[in-house]
C-alpha cells in the first residue's frame, strides 16, 4: 500500500509517516523543507503545497516512480490568531493558501492517479473544532478549514463514481508546533467546550485515519468527524 501524507516532516504528519511505515506501508511525504526521517520506504519530497507548478510535479514523478497512490491524507495546514481588524492581507492569504488550496490541489492531482490506476481511493483532508466553534481570534484559520469541509462533500460526489473516497477529520489542540503560540487561557476556553475536556492525542487522529481507511468503509464519504465531543 502506497500512502502520501502531507506536512510530514513534524507534528502529526511525522508521527503518521512513522506509524504507517512500521505497518509495512510505502509513504510518500513532503514539505516545504528536508527532512530527516530516514527508513528504506521512506520517500520525501521538497513541495510548497499551496504552489500549483510543484504539487503537479511531484505527484508526476511519484505516478512515474511508484506507480501510483492508494491513500492521500491531507495533513499540511497552519494556523494564526489575529483579531479581524489587525489580520494583515498576506496572512490571509497564506493561510488559505495552504490549508485550502493546497488540499484542493493535492486532491486534484492525486485522484488522477488513482483514476488511471482504477485503484481504490482514500482521501482524508483536515479541518479543526475551531471552525464550528467559531473561536474569537481564529476567523481566518476556521474559514479555511471550513472551506476544506465544504470542498470534501462536494469531492465526495464527484470523486465516488471513481470509487474514491473523501472524509474529514477535525482534531481539537494537540501538542504540536501548530499551539505553541496559543496563550493558555485560549486552550482552557477551548477544552471547556468539549464534551471530553483534554487535550487530543495523535493516537486519537490516528485512529479516526484508521476507520476512513478501512476496507470497511467503502460506504463512508463526505463525512467530517470532530474529536472531543464538538459537533457543528
Amino acid at each position: 500500500m502506497r500512502i502520501l501524507i502531507t506536512g510530514s516532516r513534524k507534528g502529526i504528519g511525522r508521527f503518521l509517516a512513522e506509524t504507517f511505515l512500521e505497518r509495512g506501508y510505502k509513504v510518500l511525504g513532503c514539505s516545504r523543507g528536508d527532512s530527516d526521517l530516514d527508513h528504506e520506504f521512506y520517500q520525501h519530497y521538497k513541495c510548497d503545497v499551496s504552489n500549483e507548478t510543484e504539487v503537479i510535479k511531484m505527484i508526476r514523478l511519484i505516478g512515474k516512480n511508484h506507480g501510483g497512490i492508494d491513500i492521500l491524507i491531507n495533513n499540511a495546514g497552519i494556523a494564526s490568531m489575529n483579531h479581524i481588524l489587525s489580520t494583515p492581507g498576506n496572512t490571509i492569504k497564506k493561510l488559505m493558501d495552504t490549508n485550502f488550496t493546497g488540499t484542493v490541489l493535492f486532491c486534484r492531482e492525486v485522484s488522477k492517479l488513482m483514476m488511471r490506476k482504477k485503484t481504490k481511493g482514500r482521501i482524508i483532508n483536515f479541518s479543526t473544532v475551531a471552525s464550528p466553534l467559531n473561536l474569537e481570534g481564529e476567523a481566518i484559520y476556521a474559514s479555511s478549514k471550513a472551506a476544506v469541509q465544504k470542498f470534501t462533500q462536494v469531492a465526495a460526489k464527484e470523486f465516488a463514481p471513481l470509487n474514491i473516497t473523501v472524509n474529514c477529520i477535525g482534531p481539537t489542540p494537540i501538542k504540536t508546533d501548530l499551539i505553541k503560540a496559543v496563550p493558555k487561557d485560549k486552550i482552557d476556553l477551548l477544552l471547556n467546550s468539549q464534551a471530553i475536556k483534554r487535550l487530543g492525542l495523535k493516537e486519537d487522529v490516528l485512529n479516526v485515519i484508521d476507520f476512513f481507511v478501512s476496507n470497511k468503509s467503502d460506504f463512508i464519504t463526505g463525512q467530517t468527524i470532530y474529536l472531543g465531543g464538538i459537533h457543528d
